[in-house]
């Protein structure tokens, strides 16, 4: 059984791969690591590029495209080893960048997963939307980053270099213990793609595990590569997604009273995309509801299999606070004007 397995999920993706395979080749010690790609049944010349191009890099296929998590799911049942890490394909990575991650993760049994510092490849000085330097959600669910609050990004200039808990770790580049994977039940094939990282990373947290982020590790990422930020189809998915998430995980004193918020604080953001002209971000949110209306029993049913429970771990990873209103009212921008 090797150690580590570095698993990119690629679905359409030759341009990705052709820019940014070979960073991970390079840098990837094939003593500890086997590469893999877990194909979600790409009809571009993905795979005959990589036969061509990358013996010695694994493929995995699947008959179609089964999203973040079913692909995942799917593909890691076939691989043995100690380690997975889940690599997008618009990640560029660095020297020495998975060294850390085991170190880390050799050392304390207890931490079931970790990422590294992820930044902009578009704009290599920023930390990236999709994780930056780790992950927490606020009291009504909302997930923000040290270095990313909502659509603000913070330059990266040492603030952040300290490897600390928090509640979730990014997908673009997540290591985690392959049995624990398993244990929590593996990605929820239910979110298809956005926040089922959060919501894995979460299960974790409610059996007794933490999540780590480790600044000596670091990566680039591209964003955006299977779904644009300016997407309807995005926007849907982040509204419903995120519902599902609370449902699935919160502990039932809190539930109700959360959701009754985020009704109101959902729909007053379809009003606000509806007053500045986009009828179709709004209407994204408005379907995102009927979705869930329509789920319900499902949803509810997932909730009742993971046996949620108000874990202490949580407490110091969990902002006691609304990001909106310090983000909007507060004018507080960055994760260290917090105070958290």
């Amino acid at each position: 059984m090797s150690q580590v397995a570095v698993v990119i999920l690629n679905w359409n993706g030759i341009g990705y791969l052709k820019r940014f395979l070979p960073s991970v080749v390079e840098y990837t010690n094939p003593e500890m690591a086997d590469i893999y790609v877990a194909d979600n049944g790409s009809t571009d010349e993905s795979i005959a590029w990589l036969r061509k191009n990358y013996e010695q890099v694994q493929i995995i296929m699947l008959n179609r495209n089964y999203g973040f998590a079913g692909g995942y799911n799917l593909s890691l049942k076939q691989i043995s080893c100690r380690y997975y890490v889940l690599l997008n394909s618009d990640v560029e990575v660095t020297a020495h960048w998975l060294d850390p991650l085991v170190k880390l993760m050799d050392s304390d049994p207890a931490v079931a997963a970790c990422m590294p510092k992820i930044k902009s490849a578009a704009a290599p000085s920023l930390f990236e939307y999709a994780g930056a330097a780790g992950g927490y959600i606020d009291k009504w669910g909302y997930p923000f980053c040290r270095g990313r609050i909502l659509h603000h990004i913070e330059p990266d200039e040492g603030q952040y270099d300290s490897s600390v808990e928090i509640f979730w770790a990014s997908g673009a580049c997540l290591l985690i213990r392959s049995d624990l994977f398993f244990k929590a039940g593996g990605m929820d094939s239910f979110f298809f793609a956005h926040m089922e990282e959060i919501d894995l990373c979460w299960r974790l947290k409610n059996l007794g595990y933490r999540i780590r982020f480790v600044h000596e590790a670091q990566v680039f990422h591209l964003g955006g590569g299977t779904l644009p930020k300016k997407n309807h189809r995005k926007t849907y998915l982040n509204f419903r997604n995120n519902i599902i998430l609370l449902v699935k995980n919160l502990p039932a004193k809190k539930l109700a009273g959360v959701l009754v918020v985020r009704f109101v604080l959902d729909f007053v953001a379809a009003a606000f995309f509806l007053i500045k002209l986009d009828p179709g971000e709004s209407f994204a949110v408005v379907k995102a509801y009927f979705s869930l209306l329509f789920h319900t029993r499902k949803i509810f049913r997932l909730r009742k299999e993971h046996r949620v429970k108000d874990c202490p771990l949580h407490q110091n990873e969990i902002f006691n606070g609304s990001i909106v209103w310090n983000f909007y009212i507060r004018r507080k921008k960055t994760f260290n004007l917090l105070g958290f």
